[in-house]
């Protein structure tokens, strides 16, 4: 399942030498494979250690980790929403993810010019937003034109609830507040917002790039991002990119693990960030095992059985009957699949089985 999240930030924030920290990955660790599909995308591994013991357990013939995809988007200046610069480009690319990674700048050094002349990653970020949101608010504008006569004169239920979540919508913008601050109950006004499309609803991870001596703590320029983003349904994390180039030029683990404990680090941003887009994209991992093959499957969180199997094989899931399951712990503590059948451990379960992270999956089927 290809989906994208796309790296986006002003210029000199960091952005591409995050991108290149990413693509260099497969420097780091044989687990990292890194490949280019475009200039610009990289298919990158999700490290997981939970793979990595089936691994040690199975001693499979080839074994394919969980990826995701990381797109660098063409920078942005002031006035993309008007096709300035790269703008028609940058909001077509952004258009095209399904994630957004906001790098912003949190480091002072007068070695690397900002664009606005000062370091102010709250400024930044607005300076983003203010055009994404210029954008969506010509999308909502336009639809609420089609709607208000219709939800305010006639007896059209769907028209008044596409108006009010419009109207929301719009407020939040007036008030220079990204679509994603605004929560709808009903699972109609929920459907409708998605097809709405609108760039500031896409979910968001702030990467806020720091110098490496505020690589664990933070220092006052994150503290302003939390604090700017705190009613936003936003996440947010810590990383010293260049500190990040730094750790993937060296040649060994060892020496890697070293120079993280050295700033305070279990492990590197660049794990970090890939499994927080991982999760950004609401992406989840269940597992095949056994000795051809360890096998990573990458699943839409809430996705039942069948749809899980479909993964594998569309026959899958069309004939599926059953699957059997095995729950990651039971796997590693008793020993493998026969010791978890012994112990009746292993579940049995029908259609409507939500599919859990990390569960050992084997499905049965018939076409």
């Amino acid at each position: 399942m290809a989906l994208q999240c796309g790296i986006v930030g002003l210029p000199n924030v960091g952005k591409s030498t995050l991108f290149n920290c990413l693509s260099n990955a497969k420097a780091q660790s044989a687990n990292f494979p890194f490949c280019t599909i475009e200039p610009n995308v990289g298919v990158i591994t999700v490290p997981d250690d939970r793979l990595t013991r089936l691994v040690e357990m199975c001693n499979p013939k080839s074994v394919v980790p969980a990826t995701v995809e990381i797109v660098d988007i063409a920078g942005l200046v002031k006035g993309a929403s008007r096709g300035e610069g790269l703008g028609n480009k940058f909001l077509a690319n952004i258009r095209e993810t399904d994630a957004i990674l906001h790098v912003l700048r949190c480091f002072d050094d007068d070695n690397i010019t900002h664009v606005d002349g000062s370091v102010d990653p709250v400024r930044d970020k607005e300076i983003i937003d203010y055009e994404l949101m210029l954008k969506d608010m010509e999308t909502v504008e336009s639809r609420l034109t089609k709607v208000q006569k219709q939800a305010q004169t006639g007896g059209d239920k769907v028209a008044k609830m596409q108006y009010e979540v419009l109207r929301q919508y719009k407020e939040a913008f007036d008030q220079g507040k990204p679509a994603r601050s605004v929560q709808f109950e009903t699972v109609d006004e929920q459907r409708f917002a998605r097809e709405l499309f609108l760039l500031t609803n896409k979910p968001v991870l702030y990467v806020c790039n720091v110098d490496d001596s505020s690589a664990v703590s933070g220092n006052k320029y994150v503290e302003a991002v939390k604090n700017a983003i705190k009613e936003e349904n936003a996440d947010i994390m810590i990383v010293a990119a260049q500190t990040e180039s730094e750790i993937a030029e060296l040649d060994t683990w060892e020496e890697r693990q070293e120079f993280l404990a050295e700033i305070g680090l279990e492990e590197s941003g660049v794990s970090r960030l890939i499994r927080a887009a991982y999760h950004l994209l609401d992406l989840q991992t269940y597992f095949t095992a056994g000795p051809d093959e360890v096998r990573a499957w990458t699943f839409m969180r809430g996705s039942k059985a069948p749809q899980c199997a479909g993964i594998i094989h569309t026959d899958f899931e069309k004939g599926f009957i059953r699957a059997e399951v095995i729950k990651y712990d039971d796997y590693v503590t008793l020993g493998g699949e026969v010791a978890v059948k012994e112990a009746g451990k292993l579940g049995v379960e029908g259609k409507e089985y939500v599919v859990q992270d990390g569960d050992i999956m084997h499905f049965r089927f018939n076409v």
